[in-house]
């Protein structure tokens, strides 16, 4: 794919939706840390169902750490994997208490030093949080960046690389969440929309459905 169709796909998207952003709920840096880490494997409609009943009780390292494993479960039970996300989300916020001055940290390294913070969530904190030209590329990324032809890759961190290589560095910062949403609604799995699919022009999925 040429520069010129990449820049048009990503004109077309921003136009439909000019400031995209997470849909996790969060009001703040450690909010967000706090639900992308809930998220791995896990649906943002889950993870806001479970922390819009925690956040108004425990918004800050200290205070979720105060719960405890126990009590943190309760607010987290019904998302998948809540047993080994308690006890990350508890040591995250001990490492924030003790060496960040319960401060999110910024940085790609501190990040992924977090229990629980791999390189897709250090990535959307980064360019969420922060406003870095991160990418994260989760499977609606991995999927809608091949699918398309934007950044072919065989794996994420391949996807990844392209992505921030090719993507004009207009688009940069929204790119991972027009790609997320377009391959969440639009671009799906199982059967992609693409007779309502705003790039169906641009893109260069062979097996097109009408």
């Amino acid at each position: 794919m040429n520069k010129e169709k990449r820049t048009q796909i990503f004109t077309r998207l921003r136009d439909q939706n000019p400031n995209p952003t997470t849909e996790l709920n969060y009001s703040s840096s450690f909010e967000l840390l706090i639900a992308v880490i809930l998220s791995a494997q896990a649906t943002d409609v889950g993870v806001n169902k479970a922390t819009d009943k925690l956040f108004p009780v425990a918004n800050t390292p200290q205070a979720i750490f105060d719960l405890g494993i126990d009590g943190l479960k309760e607010y987290i039970k019904t998302i998948g994997l809540f047993n080994a996300k308690a006890e990350n989300v508890i040591k995250t916020c001990r490492i924030l208490l003790d060496q960040h001055a319960s401060e999110v940290p910024d940085t790609r390294e501190a990040l992924e030093a977090l229990p629980g913070v791999g390189r897709k969530t250090a990535n959307v904190v980064l360019n969420t949080a922060f406003k870095q030209p991160a990418m994260a590329v989760d499977t609606h990324i991995f999927r809608v960046s091949n699918r398309t032809g934007i950044a072919p890759g065989k794996n994420v961190l391949e996807v990844e690389k392209r992505l921030v290589r090719l993507v004009p560095k207009e688009f940069l910062l929204d790119a991972h969440h027009w790609l997320i949403l377009h391959g969440r609604y639009v671009c799906k799995a199982r059967k992609p929309q693409c007779g309502s699919c705003i790039i169906e022009d641009l893109c260069e999925f062979k097996e097109k459905t009408s």
